[in-house]
């Protein structure tokens, strides 16, 4: 007897351990908790079809874990919902999530103490279940297959908006608002400065929020589409996009036309309103983004306290001079809203320690930028005065008309390009090195020094310039490196990897010391003088844009010239529009960027350089695509520079066949408007996947087919897609496009649109019309019986000067 019962006890914690494993087991693969069933550790529940996964996870480097919402199976883990973002744990497997028989999911930390709560209550205990469902909704119900939603975490997004039931809005029973709000940092999910809501003043709007501050503005919701922003809702990735008005909530929401299409809309750390979308295949799985609002450094306080937004630069935000951040680690992780702080300072009596550094091309607001104080005085020297008897004073402005200071913090600078008039001086300010009487010793010493120095500089300029003259100068050119011959011939491995060649030279790939990857220009042939070489390259030189081929340097030495630019590593868009043995195929949102990025970099060339310039050789060879099929405008070899004085020019026929505009061929001087023209024929080969030089299988002329079927609206244009997109695109754009094509290619330069009305047009901002009939089309339709005629002449008239 007491052998039997001493047995049963040995056996005891072995049955009981057997009992906690099949417990265990009972949650795994399943997406499923049920009442008394706990998830801890690196357990987790997968939705039924796989799409989403609910667990532990711990953001970036950081040692505080969440419950979250994540795409399961992907390489970087995309946390779509974040449960415990004010209070993280840190030991997942002495904490867990647990599901109470009155229907309340609560997570426990490791002193089992309730750190985040579902605050609900079931009507029926004992039954409920909290299932993760496929559209990345996480629910507690009555039972497995019950309507009856106690609590969803729908009702409480955090970043992230998801279609298929995802909403953002208002709950009129709990009088609560459902929005969107960013991460902190990239470690750190709880909530930001910004968020994402909808307002209801009669109609519904969208808002994007810095704290209380409002910031954008989608305009009235119209029943179909957003006054400001109709191109939200209008693109291929979602569908059903909608407001809905009930007894308990109104709310926007969306869906997907496939449940295999991934898409979310998320409001970024950095305060931009976002929309991504999943693509499976080339050239890699990974996140694009389709579309986002606003440009970066139009979000107010991105770049906290006394740091300048740069649009161009990656990172955006940067301290000024004498500052830096005040929290480092937030700046590693991408969150600048904390701003920069002054280095050691102390305001010097009178200020004579005290100066000001001038910050140009900056744009500011005098209401926005801090706590600014409009002062009567006449003169910059007074202004600057007045700044440095008060050490509250951080910074002033003079602009000829009034004195602005600045006292305290300052918020909102806005660095732009150098031909950028909407820019200002700035002045911030810092403190003078050195102190006492020691300061006029050094600065005599230093006086001294700089003089010599000085003349050291300017005889190594004269020799130089001796060099000069017999080609082998190696120094710089303002912000252009001046290359020696032998260093590019070493760089390229002495011209042996070409990437292309055309009627001005030869393109090779190249890499410089640092490893960075150039490609090479080699002209033929050139006759052009050495001063008007160097004056239009350092003209080019100065270009800066994100949807423009950046020139790094030049060399000339004899009759050599040759050009560094920046490689773009998918070649250009020639490449994958025509060839058959292109690797990439590119989709129709790619084209549809592609499209809006070249209009931006052509409108910048022709509106935002202190110098007009005409390219005058817009074609699929010359735009190129970097790493993300972003456009790159390329190649200026032909390029016309316009002082701002003038609107026209008469110059020698340039150009290429099939692209070239009716004022080319007539010898009238010409205005950005060729370049307009240009753009429109490079649309309709983007849209089609042909060459303008071929005519259709029937015999057609591709524009003028296209113009002809405008009028039959979306159904009409479809059929001119490219074929290998087999109808997958979005048809309102393909009609968009095809109509802005259109009237790029109008007769008479008047009536083409500036490049940025073209961007208005393509991106939903402004609706276009049908365009009338381009007249030269008229003799390239079947309408005329000698159409292939008429198209052969016309072409053969144009001479190809292709670059």
């Amino acid at each position: 007897m007491y052998l039997k019962t001493k047995s049963t006890y040995l056996y005891l914690p072995i049955l009981f351990s057997f009992v906690l494993l099949f417990e265990t087991r009972l949650s795994e693969g399943t997406n499923v908790i049920a009442i008394g069933q706990t998830l801890s550790g690196n357990k987790t529940i997968v939705s039924k079809e796989g799409t989403f996964e609910l667990g532990f996870f711990t953001p970036g480097k950081s040692r505080n874990y969440y419950i979250g919402i994540w795409y399961k199976d992907f390489a970087n883990k995309t946390v779509v919902w974040v449960a415990n973002r004010n209070h993280p744990i840190s030991n997942p497997f002495h904490s867990e999530l647990k599901l109470f028989p009155n229907g309340n999911l609560a997570l426990l930390n490791e002193a089992r103490i309730q750190i985040w709560s579902s605050n609900s209550t079931a009507k029926k205990h004992n039954s409920t279940l909290a299932i993760l469902l496929d559209n990345g909704n996480f629910v507690t119900r009555d039972s497995q297959e019950s309507a009856n939603i106690i609590w969803q975490s729908f009702d409480y997004p955090t970043d992230t908006w998801l279609p298929g039931g995802g909403k953002i809005g208002y709950n009129k029973l709990k009088k609560e608002n459902i929005y969107l709000s960013s991460w902190r940092n990239a470690e750190d999910p709880a909530p930001g400065l910004f968020s994402f809501e909808v307002e209801t003043n009669g109609t519904a709007h969208m808002l994007l929020y810095n704290r209380t501050k409002r910031y954008w503005y989608s305009g009235e919701w119209t029943g179909t589409s957003f006054v400001l922003a109709p191109e939200i809702q209008r693109n291929p990735y979602i569908s059903n996009f909608g407001y809905f008005s009930s007894a308990n909530e109104s709310k926007f929401t969306y869906d997907t036309d496939n449940p295999k299409t991934l898409t979310r809309f998320m409001i970024d750390k950095t305060g931009q309103y976002r929309q991504f979308a999943w693509r499976e295949s080339f050239p890699e799985r990974r996140w694009v983004a389709n579309w986002l609002r606003p440009e970066q450094c139009e979000v107010p306080n991105v770049c906290g306290a006394f740091a300048t937004c740069n649009q161009l630069k990656a990172p955006s935000c940067t301290c000024l001079q004498g500052y830096e951040p005040r929290v480092s680690k937030n700046w590693d992780l991408g969150d600048y809203t904390d701003g920069c702080i002054k280095r050691a300072f102390k305001c010097g009596v009178g200020g004579e320690e005290d100066t000001f550094l001038s910050i140009k091309a900056t744009r500011f607001s005098f209401q926005d930028t801090g706590d600014s104080l409009s002062l009567d005085v006449e003169s910059d020297k007074e202004c600057k005065s007045a700044c440095l008897r008060n050490c509250s004073c951080t910074a002033y402005v003079f602009d000829g008309d009034k004195c602005v200071v600045w006292i305290g913090e300052v918020y909102n600078l806005q660095q732009l390009g150098p031909d950028d008039k909407r820019g200002g001086v700035f002045r911030v300010r810092i403190k003078k090195s050195g102190k006492g009487s020691k300061i006029s010793v050094w600065i005599v010493v230093g006086a001294v020094g700089g003089f010599f120095a000085f003349l050291g500089m300017v005889t190594v300029a004269i020799l130089q310039l001796r060099k000069w003259k017999v080609g082998k100068y190696n120094g710089s050119a303002g912000d252009l490196v001046l290359f020696k011959y032998k260093d590019i011939k070493k760089s390229t491995k002495d011209f042996s990897e070409k990437l292309g060649e055309g009627g001005f030279g030869a393109v090779f790939r190249g890499s410089l010391p640092d490893s960075r990857a150039i490609a090479v220009k080699r002209l033929k042939n050139s006759k052009q003088g050495e001063k008007q070489f160097r004056a239009e390259v350092s003209t080019i030189g100065q270009i800066q844009h994100i949807n423009l081929v950046r020139l790094q340097g030049f060399c000339i030495e004899g009759e050599k010239r040759l050009l560094v630019f920046d490689y773009m590593k998918n070649g250009s868009l020639e490449n994958h529009l025509f060839r058959q043995n292109s690797n990439v195929f590119l989709e129709w949102k790619a084209r549809y960027n592609i499209m809006i990025g070249t209009a931006r970099g052509l409108n910048y060339l022709h509106e935002k350089c202190r110098d007009c310039i005409i390219h005058c050789d817009i074609k699929p060879d010359n735009i190129l695509l970097d790493d993300e099929y972003n456009a790159k405008v390329a190649d200026f070899g032909l390029a016309k520079l316009l002082g701002r004085e003038f609107s026209r020019v008469l110059t020698t026929i340039r150009g290429t066949r099939g692209y070239l505009a009716p004022e080319w061929i007539s010898g009238e001087a010409i205005t950005v408007k060729a370049d307009v023209f240009s753009y429109g024929k490079l649309l309709f080969e983007i849209i089609s996947g042909r060459r303008n030089m071929e005519l259709l299988d029937d015999g057609d002329y591709f524009p003028a087919l296209v113009a002809k079927k405008l009028s039959e609206g979306e159904e009409g244009v479809m059929q001119f897609l490219d074929q290998k997109l087999q109808g997958v695109a979005d048809p309102s754009e393909v009609l968009r496009a095809c109509r802005v094509a259109c009237w790029c290619i109008q007769d008479d330069e008047k009536n083409r649109p500036s490049m940025g009305l073209v961007i208005q047009f393509l991106e939903g901002i402004i609706e276009i019309e049908i365009p009338p009939f381009p007249r030269f089309l008229h003799g390239f339709t079947k309408d005329t019986a000698d159409h292939t005629i008429v198209f052969h002449q016309w072409t053969s008239e144009t001479t190809s000067s292709s670059s």
